[in-house]
């Protein structure tokens, strides 16, 4: 799954997969901004066949704590 997800996060930023690790952080580490990370939310909705609460989303700072969430997510499905 982090593979899955290093590469939609190589869609909406200039990164090296290989250098994306669970603690990269979005904003600090990858350069995201508030457009393109919500953007990727939504691609990661469709990907996943989940569907995140906004209210959530905003805790999520590290790509581990994305792939935890996803998880979390389909594991209610």
């Amino acid at each position: 799954m982090l593979e899955q997800l290093k590469e939609v996060i190589c869609q909406y930023v200039d990164a090296d997969p290989e250098t994306i690790t669970e603690d990269s952080r979005f904003v600090e580490d990858l350069g995201f901004n508030s457009y393109d990370f919500m953007s990727m939310v939504g691609e990661l909705e469709e990907t996943y066949d989940i569907e995140v609460e906004e209210r959530e989303v905003v805790e999520i700072r590290t790509v581990g704590e994305a792939l935890e969430y996803i998880k979390k997510l389909q594991e209610e499905e």
